[in-house]
């Protein structure tokens, strides 16, 4: 018997016809984890924010039920909600700096999660505590979010989630932007919390590998409804939707060198929903009868799909995968980027020692190691963000400045850094025309109809429309605005351009589209350095690979060689870590 039973949810925009999504039902049982997959804009946000009982502004639940073990949230009035929040249901945020309050300490904040004689609720706080890997001791209790890692904040917030023991617990992209070591610890931490106490956990998120690991069930949403459901191995291993074969076809793996396949065009916006299956203008295998009404949901396996023609496409053979050469730069003489002995500290306390690296023309250096290794520190150091380091520098031949202040304008356009966060870096009070202009009036003095002309075509080359040069940084999604920020780097037309985990909180075909592009880009013969804790996607773009382990190279390169092979046994731990599908 189900513990959960969603049936007929409805979500939609408040005083409108128009709905977010339609028609929900789900079913999970004690200790079952089911997994929310989709792009973005799919409704996966919604539809979790709507299992306990909210909607944001501007929303409003409209239908349907939310049974948790015989109570219904949505017949709560206010109290009862703010009740069933605690002891039946409760929420994990994908950014827990942001969900925990900077200013209180920790024990304040998970003495607040729970109900209870303040001795015993001590006592249940501190198993809780252990249970998930962090100390218990009155010392740990005094701290703020602000003093703790990213993986001890993301472990916090499961601890408040979980302190009360609720039936279900709903978890949104709990793992997005952890490393590869830090996501496998908070997965097994998930499936042992709800086995230990009961639980059911619905896990939100757009990596299917996450899936694959963690959920006994899956369900596959797109444009607000559910177009596919299925036990984990059915889905993923034999899915009957196009859609989810599409997302399938978009993923890189450790085990094999392939050029992804981003699905072509955009998810419909909630206010331009097609009347048919809402799919079709993206699926190669519509037809008019897709387009003529909205398919039901037919029985599938051990699942559901919505589809009129996945009995025919069940049948057909396996898209062909077309392999992704690896360059071989051991003979390249001449380095568009030389380190050499590089150390640099904070505060005089050393983070990085001895590094040595090269980057050819054309030549992709993945920068891999955990939260804390020296990643963004030594990207920081090469673009001049960070100042406290010495060594030698060599862009093109020629020294580089500790500083990017003191390098001259030339060394400054000839390296470029795009940011993990293309929302922060892009100026919210600015168009993207604007924004993309900047480097052309600072480096080359164009001004007027010159720039703007050079911008449509910056735009252009990563598959933006030159229209939207008129569109701000919030009218994008998050794959648009990333593309913007390349767009602005290639401007300035930079021999090196440095990518700071780029792809890490995109969605699976969007990450494969920002992936082709820029493999694209080392075929015109730009030097890269990608920095990232993503392997699959190393493997898929990287033609060597340096690996950092607390400031130092412990592995170094060709990247087919360091993945088949690992050396280091920190290596082989990241390997061992990393999640990944077999081939569908």
């Amino acid at each position: 018997m189900a513990a959960i039973t969603v049936t007929d949810l409805t979500v939609g925009l408040t005083g409108s016809d128009t709905t977010i999504i339609e028609g929900v039902s789900l079913e999970l049982g004690s200790s079952e984890v089911m997994g929310i997959v989709g792009e973005s804009g799919s409704g996966k946000s919604t539809l979790a924010l709507a299992l306990l009982g909210y909607a944001r502004a501007g929303g409003e639940i409209r239908s349907g039920s939310v049974d948790i073990e015989g109570t219904d949230l949505l017949k709560l009035d206010a109290a009862g909600l703010r009740k069933a929040r605690r002891g039946l249901v409760s929420y994990v945020a994908q950014d827990p700096a942001t969900a925990l309050n900077p200013s209180m300490r920790l024990r304040t904040q998970l003495i607040e999660a729970i109900d209870g004689p303040p001795a015993e609720s001590m006592a249940r706080i501190r198993e809780i505590l252990e249970t998930v890997g962090l100390p218990s001791d009155d010392a740990f209790l005094k701290r703020r979010a602000k003093e703790l890692s990213g993986g001890q904040q993301q472990r916090i917030a499961i601890a408040m989630a979980v302190v009360a023991q609720p039936r279900l617990i709903v978890l949104d992209e709990p793992t997005t932007g952890l490393d590869v070591s830090t996501q496998m610890k908070v997965l097994e931490l998930v499936k042992k919390l709800c086995n230990d106490y009961r639980i059911a956990a619905i896990y939100v998120t757009h990596d299917l590998a996450v899936v694959g690991e963690v959920a006994d069930s899956v369900t596959v949403m797109y444009g607000g409804q559910v177009v596919e459901t299925g036990s984990t191995e059915s889905v993923l291993q034999a899915p009957a939707h196009p859609y989810t074969r599409a997302l399938l076809q978009a993923l890189p793996s450790t085990q094999d060198r392939h050029m992804l396949v981003p699905i072509p065009g955009r998810a419909p916006s909630i206010s331009d929903k097609p009347s048919g299956c809402v799919f079709a203008a993206r699926c190669p295998f519509a037809t008019d009868a897709c387009r003529a009404a909205v398919p039901p949901l037919e029985p599938v396996g051990d699942g559901q799909v919505r589809c009129i023609r996945h009995v025919e496409i069940g049948q057909r053979p396996p898209s062909v995968v077309s392999v992704a050469p690896v360059g071989d730069f051991a003979d390249v003489p001449d380095s568009a980027l030389r380190v050499r002995d590089l150390y640099a500290s904070y505060s005089g306390v050393e983070v990085l020692r001895g590094i040595d690296i090269d980057v050819r023309s054309g030549e992709c250096l993945a920068i891999v190691g955990e939260s804390g290794s020296g990643k963004s520190t030594l990207s920081r150091c090469l673009i001049g963000l960070h100042t406290e380091w010495e060594g030698e520098l060599l862009l093109d031949g020629k020294p580089l400045a500790q500083s990017a202040a003191h390098r001259d304008n030339d060394a400054r356009r000839r390296m470029q850094y795009i940011f993990q966060n293309p929302y922060g870096s892009l100026n919210p009070r600015l168009d993207i025309g604007t924004s993309l202009a900047a480097p052309l009036g600072h480096f080359e003095g164009l001004r007027g109809a010159a720039a703007r002309a050079r911008v449509a075509e910056g735009l252009e080359r990563v598959e933006i429309p030159a229209r939207m040069a008129e569109m701000y940084p919030s009218e994008l999604s998050g794959g648009q605005r990333q593309r913007v920020a390349i767009a602005r780097a290639l401007l300035a037309n930079p021999s090196v351009l440095i990518c700071d985990e780029v792809t890490s909180a995109l969605d699976v075909s969007v990450q494969a589209s920002v992936v082709e592009l820029l493999r694209g880009l080392l075929t015109d013969g730009l030097g890269m350095i990608f920095v990232t804790h993503n392997l699959a996607v190393v493997r898929s773009i990287a033609d060597s690979v340096a690996v950092l382990n607390r400031g130092s190279i412990v592995e170094h390169g060709r990247v087919d060689r360091v993945l088949d092979d690992p050396q280091d046994l920190y290596t082989q731990g990241l390997l061992a870590d990393t999640l990944d599908l077999p081939v569908a």
